[in-house]
């Protein structure tokens, strides 16, 4: 149980709803160390295969609490260090889950609500979604969720609305690459599924495998000691049980194993 999160459970679905709608799901103290908490708890349970990020209300998350803000302006900077550090690690535990992760984005997405957005390895948006990296409005930067945000949108992108702060529509959105996908709102919960539904076919491990591949290759010139590390991510991943049960279920032309039930 949580104070601020409400997690359904659908089969190998689970939808983390974070429900503070009367603050449009802004981040305070709890709803970070709840959602540490979930994301730990989640990957951790090999019946969990999909972990969908969603909002309650009219808003994805706003961003930062005002209350949190202002009580963080009054603090020290040890004080502020300690909190950074908290919302870091939590956007850190969400990126480098070894389950799938999926946003679903029907409204705000502003401040380290757009972190949240870009941390998810796959981002739906309503056509009514916006996003924005707004800190420098309030005289700071967007400093934890930057590893995210420019890694979603790129570097260039980046210089410009980090420091412009301009909201950025979900068809904009889209076009920096943000936005997976982006669809009228009625719309929004069965494009959510039929990638919920894709992602179940594919083997737990090694989705989990492909997403520290990723990690491993992004931004890395192709050097020997690359080539070297992705020959020897595959050539392990042949041997192993899930691979074995893959290959077998193609020429028998039956799903695999893992693949839920009809």
């Amino acid at each position: 149980m949580f104070d601020t999160l409400d997690i359904e459970r659908d089969g190998g679905i689970a939808t983390v709803w974070m429900n503070r709608p009367d603050v449009h799901n802004a981040f305070n103290a709890q709803l970070i160390a709840d959602l540490t908490a979930a994301c730990q708890q989640l990957d951790a349970d090999e019946s969990v295969r999909v972990v969908v990020l969603a909002g309650r209300g009219k808003s994805f998350s706003a961003g930062a609490d005002l209350n949190w803000m202002k009580a963080a302006g009054e603090a020290s900077v040890d004080e502020n260090l300690a909190d950074a550090r908290l919302l870091a690690g939590m956007l850190r535990t969400l990126s480098e889950m070894n389950t799938p992760t999926i946003a679903r984005v029907q409204g705000a997405a502003l401040g380290g609500g757009m972190g949240l957005a870009s941390a998810c390895d796959i981002c739906v948006a309503s056509e009514k979604a916006v996003f924005a990296t707004s800190e420098v409005k309030f005289g700071i930067i967007p400093s934890a969720i930057s590893p995210y945000v420019i890694r979603a949108i790129g570097e260039r992108q980046s210089y410009r609305y980090f420091q412009s702060a301009e909201r950025i529509s979900a068809q904009r959105a889209g076009e920096l690459g943000l936005a997976h996908e982006v669809v009228a709102p009625e719309a929004l919960d069965d494009k959510v599924a039929e990638i919920v539904a894709a992602l179940l076919q594919g083997g737990p491990k090694s989705q989990a495998a492909a997403k520290a591949l990723i990690r491993a290759v992004a931004n890395q010139p192709v050097s020997d000691a690359v080539v070297e590390d992705t020959s020897r991510r595959i050539a392990t991943l042949r041997s192993t049980p899930e691979a074995k049960e893959g290959l077998s279920a193609f020429l028998d032309k039956r799903p695999a194993a893992w693949v839920p039930q009809a």
